[in-house]
């Protein structure tokens, strides 16, 4: 890193920095006064706010704009150089394009490396904050429940052959009435058991089911046994009874990847939500790195509309992207469109974009 990297790493550590310090107080501002109401309904005092709630919005905010940050930033500070002729200076004193924007390349690979980090481990445990109050404190009149009793029926598939339904479950004591399962070979039933209550063993860490009557059929014969209390092994735990429509945003990404595989193995469908998400887990960090590339080659240009002009390109370009990203998501999840290519498809195009404004810069 010679003076002239150091100086533009500066600048774009500085502006960045200024930029999503003043965006995120603006936003919380708008934000407060949105939810005035609902805070003064909560009960909490000032200090509970800051820590049951922005402790996780503010965090959430950010991992949600940071690409756009970082690309409004480098063309900020960028184009204020090139109105200067600094960036006229640097290319005319012989030192190579490319040369010019490895400090540019430096600081985007750092700060994509760090929202990857964040995206994995912070950001999830952020999100379980923010969530959490959303869902006790504003999503009352909801369908999503975040604890609590309350009756709720499910059937899923617990492995590749065994078929779980329970009725009435009660998160709270973690008990339900109405429970069976039922285990297929070859597209036939041999083995059903049905139970009037079952309920979560905290100590055996299994399912402890009341006045059951398990049934075992071998083509023909069917065998019936009756037990008191009996203690299932089911893949399933307390916390997969929860229609948790936070899930996905508050699992850290080992914990999203083994939830996946999980249900995966489960067969169980609709899993396209979670796979954009854990995709744009690490298309976003590559985000940045295109994004920085695209401003630094816009606004070293030096134009008589000057940073006006280059900001102009900025926000609607960084509208464009947002625009792409929603409607890519909204097609895999409520559609067929492949989850990895709903991820990534906003990095492809605007990385064809990146490249011809890369060939075309004067260089």
């Amino acid at each position: 890193m010679k003076i002239l990297d150091w100086y533009i790493f500066k600048q774009f550590m500085v502006t960045f920095l200024f930029t999503i310090m003043t965006i995120t107080v603006i936003a919380v501002v708008i934000d407060t006064s949105e939810k005035t109401d609902d805070f003064v309904k909560s009960g909490l005092s000032f200090w509970g706010i800051i820590t049951k709630y922005y402790f996780g919005f503010i965090p959430f905010l950010i991992s949600m704009i940071f690409p756009l940050i970082v690309f409004i930033a480098v063309i900020f500070f960028t184009s204020r150089m090139a109105g200067r002729s600094e960036t006229v200076a640097i290319l005319a004193a012989g030192i190579p394009y490319n040369r010019m924007v490895r400090p540019y390349l430096f600081g985007a690979v750092l700060l994509a490396l760090l929202l990857a980090w964040a995206n994995a481990f912070v950001i999830p445990r952020a999100n379980q904050i923010y969530s959490n109050f959303k869902s006790v404190y504003i999503d009352r009149n909801s369908t999503y429940s975040a604890g609590g009793s309350g009756n709720r029926d499910y059937y899923f598939r617990s492995d590749t052959n065994s078929f779980v339904g329970i009725k009435y479950y009660d998160t709270l004591n973690k008990s339900a009435s109405g429970f069976f399962i039922d285990k297929i070979r070859d597209n036939q039933v041999f083995y059903n058991l049905r139970a009037d209550y079952v309920r979560w063993d905290t100590a055996a860490k299994k399912w402890r089911a009341e006045n059951a009557v398990e049934r075992k059929i071998d083509g023909l014969h069917e065998t019936v046994t009756r037990h008191k209390t009996i203690l299932l092994s089911i893949n399933m735990n307390p916390a997969e009874l929860r229609r948790d429509e936070y899930m996905k945003d508050k699992l850290t990404t080992p914990e999203l990847l083994d939830f996946i595989r999980k249900e995966e193995k489960r067969g169980t469908e609709g899993l396209n939500t979670y796979n954009v998400e854990l995709y744009r887990r690490f298309a976003t960090p590559v985000s940045v790195i295109i994004l920085t590339i695209m401003g630094v080659t816009v606004a070293a240009r030096k134009t008589r509309g000057g940073s006006g002009l280059h900001m102009a390109f900025g926000i609607v370009t960084a509208a464009l992207f947002v625009v792409m990203d929603k409607f890519s998501t909204v097609f895999s999840t409520k559609g067929n469109f492949p989850p990895m290519l709903a991820a990534w498809l906003p990095n492809i195009l605007f990385m064809l974009v990146a490249i011809y404004l890369w060939r075309t810069a004067p260089k």
